[in-house]
């Protein structure tokens, strides 16, 4: 039922500001599963294909990737929807606004987003809450954590380390984003010397907590598409030499070639959807080539169809996330993605 009605609703919320539709549309998930009415849409077995990533066990291979749920209050609705894993935020130590409005643009004819919201957030306290509140949901989340806009770059570790202390107890696995256009100066940190040097600090207080807790919660960087194969590779070494337990590839592009035509080419932020595809697949494949098996890396980046997520496994992801084609085609590609992976 849901399926034929969300191009109703879609049409309806497209006619509204891109955020405005955000916040309601999230709204409505949460109050649909309060109300039992997505139960009516409750994963069903068929849905469900267990893998084992990082030690972790996924219920599927196809996770929500950051930037929908910054709070992680919709993350039993989500679940609800096919979700086998929800990754929250970007979440940063201090509540932050976030960047001036309209920040969140459509680009219909290409399936795709261009985004320059910067990390507004309520607070990891606040996100932590959320998640220790969530009921019903049996997969894994993530914590996407950053830094606050105004922590300069060579503080930028004290953030991280906070957010990991606080994230650490509830998250099933903890991403660290680097490569985020909308905050200055954030991607200077995917550089290999500033890479390592945070890796080895949060690798520390991870060690840390693992005592503490009892428990291992895996340690990812999120990178950006738009990188040289000397920096993947440079990155790689990083990676292998830092321990580090997952990766995510890739963040949104600064890119506009694909999408060059369109009125709203150049507006500043970062692009996600169709157009991301190749340039995050060959960058996802370069980190496979490197990393040769050693840490697992979660594919994102422009997925619209089982065939694309197929081409993730293909370049090496060993799971999948989606973002700008669920907003575009609904609940119904999670299930297809959920049931045919």
């Amino acid at each position: 039922m849901f399926d034929e009605l969300y191009p109703i609703l879609r049409a309806g919320l497209f006619r509204m500001d891109a955020e405005t539709a955000h916040h309601v549309s999230m709204s409505g998930l949460r109050a649909a599963e309060k109300t039992g009415l997505l139960g009516l849409i409750s994963p069903s077995d068929e849905w469900i294909s267990p893998v084992e990533v990082m030690g972790l066990k996924f219920p599927n291979r196809v996770g929500l990737a950051a930037g929908l749920d910054k709070e992680g209050n919709t993350i039993d609705a989500l679940g609800r929807l096919g979700f086998g894993c929800v990754e929250i935020g970007t979440i940063t130590p201090r509540p932050q606004a976030g960047n001036p409005k309209p920040r969140l643009f459509r680009l219909v004819p290409h399936e795709a987003i261009i985004n320059r919201m910067g990390f507004n957030n309520p607070g990891i306290d606040v996100g932590v809450e959320n998640v220790r509140s969530s009921k019903h949901f049996d997969g894994v989340v993530g914590f996407n954590i950053g830094k606050n806009k105004d922590t300069p770059n060579e503080n930028a570790a004290d953030d991280y380390v906070e957010c990991l202390r606080k994230a650490y107890p509830v998250a099933g696995y903890i991403a660290v984003n680097l490569s985020s256009p909308n905050t200055p100066g954030l991607r200077d940190l995917q550089g290999a010397e500033a890479s390592a040097r945070l890796l080895e600090t949060l690798k520390k207080e991870q060690t840390k907590l693992a005592a503490e807790h009892g428990r291992h919660v895996p340690l990812l960087f999120k990178v950006a598409p738009d990188l040289e194969e000397m920096q993947v590779r440079d990155l790689s070494q990083v990676f292998l030499d830092g321990g580090l337990d997952g990766l995510i590839a890739t963040n949104t592009t600064l890119d506009r070639e694909a999408v060059a035509g369109h009125p709203r080419a150049g507006e500043a932020g970062g692009l996600s959807g169709r157009p991301v595809f190749e340039k995050s697949n060959h960058v996802l494949w370069q980190f496979s080539s490197c990393l040769g098996g050693k840490i697992p890396i979660i594919g994102v980046g422009g997925i619209s169809s089982v065939e694309d997520a197929r081409e993730k496994l293909r370049a090496g992801a060993s799971l999948v996330q989606v973002y700008t084609s669920f907003i575009f085609q609904g609940p119904k590609l999670i299930r297809e993605l959920a049931k045919e992976l």
